[in-house]
């Protein structure tokens, strides 16, 4: 089948062949931005009216190239503007991205070095590499090519973004987290974050050799997920918390069911046996919202061993408290804080969200009662992110819940490149769950809880 056409198509396969015009890479040094923006908007716009997009839509990216190679070529030819055949061939891919992918988000998304992608309107795009934040010369056309691109982001996953909708979270074929919002929202022109994950999962050993905790505390967070403690990891935005997350889960047994509930499904177990659960917002109607309580509601009678929970931000709080205190032992899951003290106060304000007309001491009796455990994920100055501590909730002591720490990051000061100096130590606290550890099997040596380790 001729993905080539006489014809102009117009309509129809809009969001297969991408009709959008184009993005720019950098041609020559010396020609001007503008110029070489407009004779690629021109090209792409006659590029499409040849194309015969039903065909093109189904026939994959390489054996489409050829066709449109030559297509291209002849276009560009009929410009008549001298380019030499690195333009010829930047304008070719920069087209194929255009009908193929997401415009001049795609060498973005191929550089595996790029952790999160910040588009701030048409004109501003930065990535996160290494922690840290940089703008990069890509830029889209105009708010209409960003519209676009969006578009096609979320239409893939099954949602919408549009004046009765005009916030949006997606996920990409890669998993990759997606939001989106414009305007009226948007004061200065449609928004688009992208947080990336890696091809390779990190493992468990990788977080030791980046120096996010140590040793005794990854062990000791491994014995906490076996004996099937509830755990709590509390963090900021891009603290890792969703890492740490898969991380601990990989310590779940591969005998267990494990149900797991997310906003948008970006969690990866290695267990065979998982089933997920996915929120879903409401049609266009405004009707037909899945919220994350009614999974948890839900996945209770789906027989789980164990409830992972993406993040917990409202009202499922309380349910979620609820499984972890009536047979579900070893459930995880994130909240956003600062501390470990704090993650228990917006559990309180969340369950209060409910309205649910709970006196104070019995919230904090409700979360006393099931979660043990507090890991406080941190993203330092440098970029860097660590585990800054590891408490354990002890009870109750009046309206007061008690907490004590196992392990702390003692952050000592930074050098003059910027590199955040700190050490690792154990508060030399034998953690009350040690005899529940030890009723599992697990026999903690003496020397855990004791020791300090240097980072620098």
């Amino acid at each position: 089948m001729s993905i080539s056409s006489t014809n102009p198509l117009n309509g129809g396969n809009g969001a297969a062949a991408g009709k959008m015009p184009t993005p720019p890479p950098r041609p020559r040094s010396d020609a001007p931005r503008a110029q070489y923006l407009q004779l690629k908007g021109n090209v792409h716009k006659k590029l499409l009216n040849r194309l015969n997009l039903e065909a093109l839509a189904s026939v994959d990216r390489a054996r489409a190239e050829g066709e449109i190679r030559t297509l291209l070529f002849e276009l560009l030819s009929e410009e008549s503007v001298p380019l030499s055949l690195a333009e010829r061939e930047q304008i070719l891919a920069d087209v194929l991205d255009e009908v193929f992918g997401l415009g001049p988000l795609e060498p973005l998304l191929r550089d595996p070095h790029v952790n999160d992608i910040l588009v701030n309107t048409f004109k501003q795009v930065y990535v996160e590499k290494a922690g840290v934040l940089e703008r990069v010369p890509a830029t889209f056309q105009d708010d209409k090519h960003l519209m676009r691109v969006i578009d096609r982001i979320v239409s893939a996953v099954g949602r919408r973004v549009d004046d009765s909708s005009p916030m949006v979270d997606a996920r990409l074929a890669d998993g990759s987290r997606v939001n989106a919002i414009i305007p009226p929202l948007a004061v200065d022109g449609p928004l688009l974050s992208i947080r990336r994950f890696p091809a390779e999962r990190l493992k468990a050993e990788d977080l030791i050799s980046f120096r996010a905790l140590t040793r005794p505390m990854l062990d000791f967070l491994g014995h906490c997920v076996r004996a099937k403690l509830n755990c709590l990891i509390s963090g900021g935005t891009g603290a890792g918390k969703t890492t740490l997350l898969n991380i601990m889960s990989s310590f779940i047994s591969e005998k267990e069911r494990i149900a797991t509930i997310e906003d948008a499904a970006e969690l990866q177990l290695r267990q065979e046996h998982v089933v997920r659960l996915e929120t879903r917002p409401p049609n266009v109607e405004g009707k037909g919202a899945i919220r994350q309580r009614q999974l948890v509601i839900n996945a209770l009678r789906m027989r789980p061993d164990r409830i992972v929970v993406g993040e917990v931000r409202g009202e499922e709080a309380l349910d979620m408290l609820q499984a972890m205190n009536t047979g579900h032992d070893g459930s995880l899951t994130t909240v956003h804080a600062n501390t470990p003290r704090d993650a228990l106060s917006r559990i309180e304000t969340m369950i209060a969200m409910g309205n649910v007309s709970l006196p104070e001491k019995a919230m904090r009796q409700q979360i006393a009662a099931a979660i043990q455990i507090v890991v406080q994920q941190t993203r330092m100055s440098d970029g860097t992110r660590k585990v800054t501590a590891i408490s354990e909730i002890t009870g109750m002591e009046g309206d007061i819940i008690t907490m004590q720490e196992i392990f702390v990051f003692e952050k000592l000061g930074v050098t003059q490149d910027g590199k955040v100096m700190g050490r690792f130590r154990a508060t030399g606290v034998r953690p009350k769950c040690a005899e529940r550890l030890r009723a599992s099997g697990i026999h903690l040596p003496p020397d855990m809880f004791e020791g300090v380790t240097e980072v620098r």
